[in-house]
């Protein structure tokens, strides 16, 4: 049988030209890989939003990472004070993994 790890998955909504805030975040919180998603669209308590391509005036991303509880508690309480004042939704789990080492 296949040895998982648990580690912590972290999903970041956030406006597109805030990413780079986050990244940096997650960077001074020693995380070290992530990944960018686009999104399409989406509604929620500011209601109903879509990417304008031309504008990219209402473009999101979603900043992706696994990490370890340390680091990703570090990222947590690094956004904290972002959430409401930039409108980002964050998402945390717990999710095993193969090659824990490379979390």
């Amino acid at each position: 049988m296949t040895q998982t790890v648990s580690r912590c998955r972290i999903e970041v909504l956030v406006d597109a030209p805030l990413a780079r805030r986050v990244v940096a975040a997650a960077a001074a919180a020693g995380v070290t890989g992530y990944t960018l998603l686009p999104t399409l669209g989406g509604s929620g308590e500011r209601g109903a939003w879509t990417d304008d391509q031309i504008t990219g005036a209402e473009s999101k991303v979603i900043f992706l990472t696994v990490t370890s509880e340390q680091k990703a508690d570090a990222l947590v309480e690094a956004l904290t004070p972002l959430l409401e004042s930039h409108g980002l939704i964050l998402m945390m789990s717990e999710v095993d993994v193969v090659r824990g080492s490379k979390f």
